[in-house]
């Protein structure tokens, strides 16, 4: 008996394992307290992962695979990953243990640690689901002073053929972002987002409260929008292709009051959990796009192919190539606590609250929100990146480590000094302006650095350059703002400081 562990963000059934029916294989899938406890997660998360996982055991049997589901309350459940391997070891006398790559260190370690105590025979093989493997961005850099994802993204557009006339961009350029920077305004209009099958969520909500799993968030059938199956997240991509596409590329960093969802396909899950592959999804909407090229600019289309392909396959190999230390990172010397408010989404500030009730309300926001509102303000707020980066693994669906870690505490919190973006991701109230309706309406005036009507961002902005100056003192890409600061009166930066100090120390008062 061949036993073959399968991890909830394992979902791939294009596997070459499940290419031939054999009954003397045996396929483990858990849900384990192991998982659902090391960090507190938002429900509708827990509930994805599980509705997926669920599935996935039915999508296999039904091809007749044989398969071995735990689930959370299974008398017979340990609550641990290797205590229940351990356990079905013995049951089904196995001779072999076998198990695909984790993509998360923790679990690679845990597996690794825990095949070095087994007697029988152990393998191991890859997922079958990235475009590029765990190294190949160590070796692509090798030598290289600087990590720029731009290379790195033109490399996996010319060796998958993706965009490309010949050995030339499609279009005449390979990026197109300075066309994806609108600020939609309540046209054009957005259609209604794709429904998944919502029927277990009742009978797994109850059994997550029965079991005392902790949980952040909350779920209303009506506007879960996680799917359970490859055939759900298909049906989620050709929604996208023929509802969203054609404007994405120019809204994908806008942000309203009145939307949750813009123009964004919502397919990080399914790519997350593997039931589809970035290459089958990117290639489907560039056969989309040369179908309806009269209808779809290719700057739509670039800029999602380069999420996928870019900032995805690019973030992946920043994780293994990083990781442990890249975890305990903490370049800018940040102590300070999250706010309450990222928990209860309860504070003044409009921005942060509308972006921190999508993330409580869907498990869900986009990535400028992620970035340049959340993100923002916890990096303005010189946060500690450990509470970043619990919150962000936390309260998103779509949050695996190898993909949230890198994106928080390098992109958005700039912890890693510098191994992901050339300069940190921080602005004042005008960016958030620019890209938003957020500022309406909103108890700050977004104009004003001091006053107590002044938006904190303006304040937080200036007080955070004038403490990192001397970090950032050889850093061109900071030298304009660093001029800038130079430029403000004593008196008055000793204003801007003394607001931000006080927002710092008291954030949830504001």
């Amino acid at each position: 008996m061949i036993l073959r562990l399968l991890l909830g963000d394992q979902l791939n059934l294009n596997h070459s394992w499940f290419e031939k029916v054999d009954d003397s294989v045996c396929y483990v899938i858990m849900e384990v307290q192991q998982e659902t406890n090391y960090v507190k997660h938002h429900i509708q998360k827990v509930i994805a992962f599980f509705n997926a996982m669920r599935q996935f055991k039915t999508d296999l049997e039904q091809r007749g695979h044989r398969v071995h589901y735990i689930e959370l309350n299974d008398k017979t459940n340990s609550q641990s990953l290797t205590k229940n391997l351990l356990h079905l070891i013995d049951v089904y006398q196995a001779r072999v243990f076998e198990y695909q790559y984790p993509d998360e260190y923790r679990l690679d370690k845990q597996l690794e640690d825990f095949c070095k105590t087994l007697s029988i025979r152990t393998n191991t093989i890859d997922t079958e689901h990235f475009m590029t493997s765990r190294t190949f961005l160590s070796s692509f850099f090798e030598g290289k002073k600087q990590l720029v994802m731009e290379y790195f993204y033109r490399r996996i557009r010319k060796d998958f053929n993706l965009l490309m006339e010949g050995e030339n961009p499609l279009g005449g350029a390979w990026n197109f972002d300075k066309n994806n920077r609108n600020k939609w305004k309540g046209s054009p209009i957005i259609p209604k987002a794709y429904r998944v099958d919502s029927s277990n969520l009742d009978s797994l909500t109850t059994m997550l409260r029965e079991e005392e799993v902790t949980t952040l968030g909350t779920i209303d059938s009506t506007s879960f929008l996680y799917p359970a199956s490859r055939k759900e997240a298909l049906l989620q991509l050709e929604y996208f292709n023929k509802n969203l596409l054609r404007y994405f590329g120019f809204y994908q960093d806008a942000m309203h009051t009145e939307e949750v969802n813009l123009f964004h396909s919502r397919l990080s899950f399914a790519l997350n959990t593997k039931m589809v592959t970035p290459l089958e999804v990117v290639q489907s909407v560039i056969d989309y796009h040369h179908q309806n090229e009269d209808e779809i600019d290719i700057s739509q289309v670039e800029g999602f192919v380069r999420q996928i392909i870019g900032w995805r396959e690019y973030m992946r190999g920043i994780y293994w190539r990083e990781m442990p230390a890249y975890g305990q990172k903490n370049a800018l010397d940040n102590h300070n606590t999250l706010p309450n408010f990222y928990w209860t989404g309860e504070t003044n500030m409009n921005c942060l609250k509308q972006s921190i009730k999508n993330s409580l309300d869907h498990a869900y926001a986009h990535h400028i929100q992620r970035l340049m509102v959340t993100g923002n303000f916890a990096l303005l707020a010189q946060v500690h990146p450990d509470e970043v980066d619990r919150w962000y693994l936390g309260v998103y669906a779509d949050a695996v480590e190898w993909v949230q870690l890198p994106n928080t505490r390098g992109m958005s919190q700039w912890a890693d000094g510098g191994i992901v973006a050339t300069k940190p991701y921080v602005s004042a109230a005008a960016y958030i302006h620019k890209m938003s309706n957020y500022c309406e309406g909103c108890k700050y005036d977004k104009k004003k650095r001091v006053g107590d009507d002044a938006c904190p961002f303006n304040s937080l902005y200036w007080n955070f350059l004038d403490d990192k100056k001397q970090y950032f003192a050889k850093n061109n890409r900071m030298a304009m703002m660093l001029r800038l600061l130079e430029k403000i009166p004593p008196t008055e930066l000793a204003d801007l400081k003394e607001r931000a100090y006080k927002i710092i120390s008291n954030p949830d008062e504001y």
